[in-house]
C-alpha cells in the first residue's frame, strides 16, 4: 500500500479511497483468498463469539460459505457438544429444514416460516420422513388451528444429497450444483427438499432444503470442511476456571478451532490459560486475544497462540 498524499491527521474509513491499479486478473473468482492460518476456511471471514451473533444457524451458514463461526464462551460445554454434533451432521450444501409434525397447527408453522429464506416448512413424520411441504399461501383463509397435514402438498421437486455433489468446490461439484439449479428452474420452483430413501419407511428421509439462490451461492463459495468432509465450527473459552478441562472437553466434542478470549488479552491470566490449553497438545489451531499492541501480540504468540485477535473497543 502507498499513500498518494501525505496525511497529516488521523484518518477514518470515510477519509480513504482505494485507487485501483492495472491488473491481469480477469475475475475475482480467480483470486485465492483462503487464509493459511490452519483454520481450514476458504474465505477470511469469522463471526464473533458473542451470544447475540453466533449460534448453530450462524455456524452452519458461515461454514457453508467458507468462513468460520465461533460459539460463545458462556454456553455450557454439553450444549456446545450438541451444537457441534448437529453442525457436523448437517449437509455442506443443503440448508437445515424447518419442520413440523402432521398434527401441528397452521399457526405453529406460520410462526416458523420466517426463520429461513426458504419460504416453506416441511411436514415430517416421527422418523423424519418427508410427508409434504407447506408455504404461507397454502395457509390463506385457513383456520389457524387446522393441522399441517390438512394444508400440505407434495414437493414439486426433490433432490438427493448425491445430486448436490460433494460440496468440495471442485469442478464436478459445481456441475452438480448447476444441474440441480437447472432442475429447479425448469420446474419453476425456488426451493426443493433434499431427501434420500429410508430403510423400512415409505416416506423418504429429509436431509435438508436447497433454494435456487442458495445453489448459486454454493457454486461461488467453497465450504469450510474438516478432513471428514463435515462443516467446521469454532468455540471460545475464557481465561478463568478450569481452562484446560474445558478446552479438552471442547476438542473431544469435535470443535475445529479453540478461541481463548477475554476483553484485555495482554494479561497474565491469558498467558496462563494459553499454557493450560497448549499442554493438551490438541490438534486444532488456538486463537487468543484481544490485544492492541505489538508487545501483546508477541507475548501471546510466545505463549502458544497460533492466531491473535487484534482490536479492543470501537
Amino acid at each position: 500500500m502507498r499513500f498518494l498524499t501525505a496525511p497529516t491527521v488521523d484518518l477514518t474509513y470515510n477519509d480513504v479511497f482505494l485507487v485501483p491499479s492495472h491488473s491481469e486478473v480477469t475475475s475475482r473468482l480467480d483470486v485465492d483468498i483462503a487464509p493459511d492460518d490452519g483454520t481450514g476456511g476458504t474465505i477470511p471471514l469469522v463471526s464473533a463469539n458473542m451470544t447475540a451473533v453466533t449460534g448453530r444457524r450462524m455456524v452452519e451458514t458461515m461454514a457453508r460459505r467458507g468462513g468460520l463461526g465461533v460459539l460463545p464462551q458462556d454456553i455450557p460445554v454439553e450444549v456446545i457438544a450438541e451444537v457441534v454434533r448437529r453442525v457436523k451432521a448437517a449437509h455442506p450444501v443443503a440448508d437445515t429444514a424447518l419442520t413440523v409434525g402432521p398434527q401441528d397447527t397452521v399457526l405453529d408453522l406460520l410462526h416458523l416460516v420466517d426463520r429461513r429464506n426458504h419460504g416453506a416448512v416441511c411436514v415430517v413424520d416421527g422418523d423424519g420422513g418427508l410427508l409434504g411441504v407447506v408455504r404461507p399461501r397454502d395457509c390463506e383463509d385457513v383456520d389457524r388451528f387446522a393441522s399441517a397435514a390438512s394444508v400440505m402438498h407434495p414437493a414439486s421437486v426433490t433432490l438427493t444429497p448425491a445430486e448436490l455433489g460433494g460440496g468440495d468446490g471442485g469442478e464436478d461439484a459445481r456441475q452438480a450444483l448447476r444441474a440441480a439449479f437447472e432442475r429447479l428452474h425448469a420446474a419453476g420452483q425456488d426451493m426443493a427438499p433434499v431427501v434420500e430413501p429410508a430403510a423400512g419407511s415409505a416416506a423418504p428421509a429429509l436431509r435438508g432444503v436447497v433454494t435456487a439462490a442458495g445453489l448459486l451461492r454454493s457454486s461461488l463459495f467453497t465450504p469450510s470442511l474438516d478432513d471428514a468432509g463435515r462443516l467446521r465450527v469454532g468455540a471460545a473459552l475464557g481465561v478463568n476456571g478450569a481452562v484446560g478441562d474445558k478446552a479438552a472437553a471442547l476438542v473431544e466434542a469435535g470443535v475445529d478451532v479453540l478461541v481463548v478470549d477475554t476483553a484485555h488479552g495482554h494479561q497474565q491470566s491469558m498467558l496462563d490459560a494459553l499454557a493450560a490449553v497448549r499442554a493438551l497438545d490438541a490438534p486444532v489451531p488456538v486463537v487468543a486475544g484481544n490485544v492492541v499492541s505489538a508487545d501483546g501480540v508477541r507475548d501471546l504468540v510466545e505463549a502458544g497462540a497460533d492466531i491473535v485477535k487484534v482490536g479492543v473497543g470501537p
